[in-house]
């Protein structure tokens, strides 16, 4: 008997149907050969500095560095049961051999071989390394599993990157935490991406709003344009001097270009686009492939490659068939892929491109939630237009000389639409607008050289300079994959800061720990984020660390460098952090928590302020509180929010839907009326308006 271990329940579910496997047991499947089970994602995890010695349990300066010199891993309370699952069939006597199923790559690697050192396990191990979850897949997987020995560098490389972060971010976490008494999550990965938005911030901030000038001649339709003028004054003095003058066309140039269609998906393409189309994060866009590729739609979305290898020319070429017949935007469209484009084995490392199944052909598509539709759609865009034509035009350059004062027009003439009209059907097919960019040229007029132009309008425009633009996910995703490039070698497996599996939870987490905030499509740092770069190391805050740790960890994962010399260095790193912070330079007043101001107070006029459980008044002596959790507002389920709190405080009242009556089981909509009796507690009431009576 055989045990296959997967990296998540559906994708057990997945593997055991592909091979006949029915009989469903608690926490695994069983088949005649093969047993099926899972983990559920990480399911031992390197252990909290408390399982190393009790005075790691309380944070303290006199216990960092925290160092342990015999890793431990745990098992979360939460994953205890599946683990024991794992544990028993794992020991099971007839059990021979254990195949790991995990995802294909560093940190499925890790998943799988953790939970075999917790267990205690040393049978032999196959792996299987596959990209996509449709059953020919699967079953060709099986029938080319690896002695799982070959993947013991990588193994090697994913726990030195695990051990590497524990160590940085536990230390700093815990170091800036205590010396600034403020939970402050500092990461190798979280603390650049954070840096980038604060830079960013800053410049917008610092940022002075200059005015520029143009001068525009009318000359057939179309406009030739000066150069940029800082002076309003030397604009109007050029526009006066070719008043009622003439201007000839001193040069027409042309140049035929190329535009190749874009590359297939990786994940942080896939973001961004799904991010700038529909407006999703990068966690919804990355929830929502996974969840397309365990229902067999996609192929492994969490991947850093924008092509397929040399030996799925057949496979792209049927899935390509069967979207042209599928989507209704390619109807009545004469196509012709040209997929050898997108087909390179060299740049293909753990996956290929994400591009949709032929699952795809047999699923009903209305069954599925709109936002997968919606990812399903746009990747099956992408695998047309990457095997579209170039799309082909011709930019046109006109000069001309009004009193030794140049003007130049500038046009576009599209010779082949290519791969911009499939990406411009699509885009019509979700009712999107077409980018702008593409609007901005059009054709010139026929404009020959020595042409003279005698009578035309002349006018000039103000402009003002722009700001750099806030950070979306789209932009801070492509930032963040290409941070510290220049400083990766090209063999580094990973480039950027984190991976493209990661970067959605890096974002999330930054949020999440209050250091940034999301303004529509924008992420903007809090004060806290802005006041946490400032006393961060810049050791902590570069990409430079990151490209480094990669460089090392692809030589690991290679078996060229050795791991034991990696974490000597960030032994070293770590306790060089320790010792170059000077706490006596710390102030703590940074974070302080700045209470927010409601209004009013209706009896002494001093600040109300908001607090966890209540709307309080800041003068101690004055006795007015507004809870949060007041009967009257909880018997009608109304939800004491600050904006009731504030009008209450300013109007007196102010007008709730949907209030719940008791007594007809119904809501209705009413006015609160704030009713301060100057006693301990303060009193509400209810008026409605169109029966004019109180509740």
């Amino acid at each position: 008997m055989k045990l296959i271990i997967c990296e998540k329940p559906s994708v057990g579910m997945t593997i055991a149907s592909a091979l006949g496997i029915e009989t469903k047991k608690d926490g695994y499947m069983e088949g005649t050969d093969f047993l099926v089970s899972w983990c559920i994602g990480h399911l031992a995890e390197l252990s909290e500095p408390a399982c190393y010695g009790k005075c790691y349990e309380k944070w303290s300066l006199e216990a960092l560095p925290v160092l342990p010199e015999t890793w431990q891993l745990t098992v979360s309370k939460d994953k205890e049961k599946q683990f024991s699952v794992l544990k028993a069939l794992l020991f099971r006597n007839d059990v021979t051999e254990v195949i790991n199923a995990c995802d294909s790559g560093r940190e499925g690697e890790l998943i799988f071989r953790f939970v075999m050192e917790k267990a205690g396990c040393k049978k032999p191990v196959k792996r299987l390394w596959i990209s996509s979850m449709e059953e020919s897949a699967i079953r060709k997987g099986f029938e080319s599993l690896k002695d799982g020995k070959e993947y013991d560098s990588l193994y090697q490389s994913a726990l030195c990157r695990a051990k590497a972060d524990w160590l940085v971010g536990i230390n700093a976490t815990r170091l800036f935490s205590l010396l600034y008494n403020h939970t402050l999550n500092v990461g190798r990965v979280q603390s650049p991406t954070l840096k980038m938005l604060a830079d960013r911030s800053e410049a917008i901030t610092n940022f002075k709003k200059e005015k520029y000038y143009h001068v525009r001649l009318a000359l057939d339709g179309t406009e030739a344009i000066s150069d940029r003028f800082s002076s309003k004054e030397e604009a109007e003095k050029i526009a006066a001097a070719c008043k009622g003058k003439s201007t000839v066309c001193t040069s027409v140039t042309s140049e035929k270009k190329e535009a190749l269609p874009p590359k297939l998906f990786d994940l942080t393409a896939l973001q961004k686009e799904a991010n700038h189309i529909f407006g999703y994060t990068a966690k919804q866009t990355l929830d929502l492939a996974q969840s397309l590729y365990e229902k067999k739609l996609l192929t492994y979305p969490r991947t850093d490659s924008n092509y397929l290898s040399d030996d799925m020319k057949e496979t792209a070429d049927k899935v390509i068939l069967m979207l042209l017949s599928k989507l209704s935007f390619m109807q009545s469209i004469e196509f012709t892929p040209e997929i050898t484009r997108f087909l390179n084995s060299k740049k293909v490392s753990d996956h290929h491109a994400v591009i949709p199944t032929m699952e795809f052909q047999k699923t009903e598509l209305s069954l599925l939630p709109e936002s997968e539709r919606n990812i399903l759609f746009l990747v099956s865009a992408r695998l047309l237009i990457a095997s579209a034509s170039s799309h082909v035009y011709e930019t046109v350059t006109a000069t001309f000389n009004c009193e030794e004062h140049t003007f130049t027009a500038k046009g576009k003439t599209v010779l082949s639409s290519g791969w911009k009209d499939i990406e411009r059907r699509f885009l019509m097919s979700l009712k999107e607008k077409q980018d702008k960019e593409d609007e901005k040229e059009k054709a010139l007029p026929a404009f020959c050289e020595g042409e003279r132009f005698d009578s035309f309008p002349i006018k000039v425009t103000e402009h003002d300079t722009l700001p750099p633009k806030a950070y979306t996910e789209s932009t801070l995703l492509s930032s963040m994959e290409h941070a510290g490039n220049k400083e990766t070698t090209e063999a580094a497996e990973r480039k950027g800061l984190g991976t493209p599996a990661t970067r959605a939870g890096i974002i999330e987490k930054i949020i999440k720990a209050g250091f940034v905030t999301r303004k529509g499509k924008q992420l903007i740092p809090t004060k806290d984020g802005m006041n946490l770069i400032s006393i961060l190391p810049e050791t902590l805050t570069s990409p430079l660390l990151t490209a480094e740790w990669e460089n090392e960890l692809s030589r690991i994962a290679k078996g060229e460098a050795d791991a034991d010399s990696f974490m000597e260095k960030i032994e070293a790193l770590t306790k060089e952090l320790i010792e170059n912070v000077d706490a006596e330079k710390a102030k703590p007043e940074l974070f302080k928590q700045e209470k927010t101001v409601i209004g009013l107070c209706p009896r002494c006029k001093n600040p109300v302020y908001e607090g966890k459980k209540n709307y309080y008044c800041s003068n101690r002596d004055c006795r007015f509180s507004m809870w949060k959790n007041d009967r009257f507002f909880e018997d009608r389920k109304i939800t004491f929010t600050p904006k009731i709190a504030k009008a209450l405080l300013k109007d007196k009242t102010v007008k709730v839907k949907d209030i719940y009556s008791h007594k007809t089981g119904k809501t209705y909509d009413g006015n609160v009326v704030l009713c301060d009796t100057k006693d301990k507690y303060v009193n509400y009431r209810i008026e409605i308006e169109r029966k004019k009576k109180e509740e």
